[in-house]
C-alpha cells in the first residue's frame, strides 16, 4: 500500500463556506469519459456554483463569457447533460442531478431543425409537453 504524505504541509486544503464536490464514482464508473469537453467544463461548473441541493440560476450569457465558449457550444453541452440525465433545466435554474445508476450511452447527435423540435430537453415545447404531462391536448 502506499502511504500519503501532503507534499506541502502548509496548503492542505480545508472547508471554508461553501463546499463543492464531484463523486469519484464520476470517474471510476465511467460518466467522465461519456461527455464532450464543452459538457465537461459546464458540468463542473455548475458543480462549483452550486447551492446544496444542485441548484444555480447563472444566466447563460454570463457562463459563456466565465467558460470562454461559445453560446451554440453552450447549448449543445447544456443539452447533452440534459440528455444524459445529469443536470435538470428549467429555464433559468440549474440542477445538477445525482448520478444515475450507470452513465448514459452515446446518444445520437441532433442534426437538423426536426432532430431538434422532437429531441431537444430543453426546447419550449418539451418543457410545456413534460409539465404538462403524457395526457394533454
Amino acid at each position: 500500500m502506499i502511504t500519503k504524505t501532503p507534499l506541502d504541509q502548509d496548503r492542505v486544503r480545508k472547508i471554508a463556506g461553501s463546499f463543492a464536490f464531484v463523486e469519484h464514482r464520476f470517474l471510476r464508473s465511467g460518466f467522465f469519459s461519456v461527455l464532450t469537453h464543452h459538457e465537461l467544463l459546464l458540468y463542473v461548473f455548475l458543480v462549483l456554483v452550486a447551492d446544496r441541493n444542485g441548484l444555480s440560476y447563472y444566466s447563460y450569457d454570463k457562463i459563456c463569457i466565465l467558460l470562454k465558449i461559445t453560446l451554440d457550444d453552450y447549448i449543445i453541452a447544456r443539452d447533452g447533460l440534459i440528455e444524459k440525465d445529469l443536470i435538470a433545466f428549467n429555464g433559468h435554474l440549474f440542477q445538477v442531478l445525482s448520478l444515475p445508476k450507470q452513465p448514459p450511452q452515446d446518444l445520437a447527435p441532433l442534426k437538423n431543425s426536426a432532430d431538434m423540435q422532437a429531441h431537444d430537453p430543453a426546447t419550449i415545447e418539451q418543457i410545456i409537453t413534460k409539465s404538462m404531462g403524457a395526457n394533454h391536448d
